[in-house]
């Protein structure tokens, strides 16, 4: 069952080898776009937890900085994933 299973995902892959690029490039934009927004919510929720705790802002800092950079490498490897597709497919 197995076998047939990976027949058929080789044979849907070799049939939409032309179009890879053009969906890699689009998971590439949304990828990006996607980590845009939530560092910009994250920064939007860090900046009124500071207004409301004044006297926490290392905390808060130190938490957003952390947030901010797990979104960032999950929008890397996004966008390492894509370029894989566009050169290796």
């Amino acid at each position: 069952m197995l076998s047939f299973i990976v027949f058929i995902l080789q044979a849907a892959g070799a049939a939409m080898a032309p179009m890879a690029p053009m969906g890699a490039a689009i998971g590439s934009g949304l990828a990006a776009i996607g980590a845009g927004i939530g560092i910009g919510q994250i920064g939007k929720s860090a900046m009124e937890a500071i207004a409301r705790q004044p006297e926490s802002v290392g905390d808060i800092r130190a938490n957003m900085i952390v947030a901010a950079a797990l979104v960032e490498g999950a929008c890397f490897f996004a966008m390492i994933v894509c370029l894989l597709i566009v050169f290796l497919g």
